[in-house]
C-alpha cells in the first residue's frame, strides 16, 4: 500500500513529464469554435488524450463522435473484484484567442514565468488532464485500488451539448459509483481544494405580447402599453435594490461557508 509520502516523492519525480505533456497539449489550437481556423488540432488534441491516458494505465482509451461534431475521449481501467468505480471528468477545448497580440506571451506555446507555466488552456483544462495523468502515474499506471474511467469532452467552452447526448445514449460506458470533476483549481498555489458545489446558469427565454399589432409612437407612444417596458420591469425584479437576488428558492443570504475565492493571476 502506498503512502502519501510515497505518492508525493512520485508525483515530484513527474513534473518534468507532466511539463513535456502539458506542451504538447498547448500547442494544438483546439478550439471547438467553427470560426477558429483550427484545422484538425480539435482531432489531433482528442487523439493525443487517448494516447496519454493509455500511457498512465488506462488501457482501454478510444474516441467517440458526439452529435455536435466533437470527439469525446473515454479510457478505463476495469475495477478490482469488489471495488468501485471512479469517473474523472476533463476536457480537452479551449476558448479562442481573439487578439493574440493582447498576450505578454504566446497562446499557444507552454511558457515559464516564474513559478508558472501559460498557455490557452494551460488551467482550462489542458492542465487538469496532466493533473490525472500524474496522479494516475504516481498510483501506479496501472495496479489501481479502484476501477478509472476518463472521460475527456471536445466541446465544453462551446456548450453545444455534445457529450450530454452521448452520455444519454450511451449510458454503460460512462458509468461509475462516484465522479470527480476536474475542471476547476485551487484557491491558491499550493492548496490542494475539493470544489464541492459551483454556481450554475439557466437561459430562459420570454415572450412578452403587449397589444395585437403596432401603433404609431408619435401618437401611442407612452400611452399604449409597451412590450420592452414590460419586460424591464420584469427583469428589474429578479434583484432587490442592494442586488441580491430575489428569485424564489435561491439563496440570498451572502453567506459562504467556504474558503475565499481569490482573484486569478492575469495572463
Amino acid at each position: 500500500m502506498m503512502t502519501s509520502d510515497d505518492v508525493r516523492a512520485a508525483t515530484l519525480s513527474l513534473l518534468p513529464r507532466a511539463r513535456q505533456e502539458l506542451a504538447q497539449l498547448v500547442a494544438l489550437q483546439s478550439v471547438a469554435d467553427p470560426a477558429w481556423p483550427s484545422g484538425d488540432d480539435c482531432d489531433k488534441a482528442a487523439s493525443l488524450v487517448a494516447d496519454l491516458f493509455r500511457s498512465a494505465g488506462l488501457r482501454e482509451a478510444a474516441l467517440y463522435d458526439t452529435p455536435d461534431g466533437s470527439k469525446a475521449v473515454i479510457a478505463r481501467s476495469p475495477a478490482p473484484d469488489g471495488s468501485p468505480t471512479i469517473l474523472l471528468y476533463c476536457h480537452y477545448d479551449v476558448q479562442p484567442v481573439p487578439d493574440p497580440a493582447a498576450w505578454r506571451t504566446p497562446p499557444f506555446e507552454l511558457t515559464d514565468s516564474g513559478a508558472r507555466w501559460y498557455s490557452r488552456g494551460s488551467a482550462d483544462c489542458k492542465g487538469n488532464i496532466v493533473a490525472h495523468l500524474t496522479a494516475l502515474r504516481a498510483l501506479g499506471a496501472g495496479a489501481f485500488p479502484a476501477g478509472v474511467i476518463a472521460v475527456a469532452e471536445g466541446s465544453e467552452e462551446q456548450g453545444t451539448g455534445g457529450l450530454e447526448a452521448f452520455v444519454a445514449a450511451n449510458p454503460g460506458r460512462v458509468r461509475a459509483d462516484a465522479i470527480l470533476m476536474c475542471d476547476a483549481g485551487n484557491i491558491a498555489a499550493g492548496t490542494p481544494t475539493v470544489t464541492t458545489t459551483l454556481r450554475g446558469i439557466t437561459n430562459v427565454t420570454v415572450h412578452v405580447e403587449s397589444m395585437t399589432g403596432p401603433v404609431h409612437s408619435g401618437v401611442f407612444g407612452g400611452p399604449a402599453p409597451d412590450a420592452l417596458a414590460a419586460l424591464v420591469r420584469i427583469l428589474s425584479t429578479l434583484r432587490d435594490e442592494r442586488g441580491n437576488t430575489t428569485v424564489l428558492g435561491l439563496d440570498n443570504s451572502q453567506v459562504w461557508p467556504g474558503a475565499e475565492s481569490r482573484e486569478p493571476v492575469p495572463v
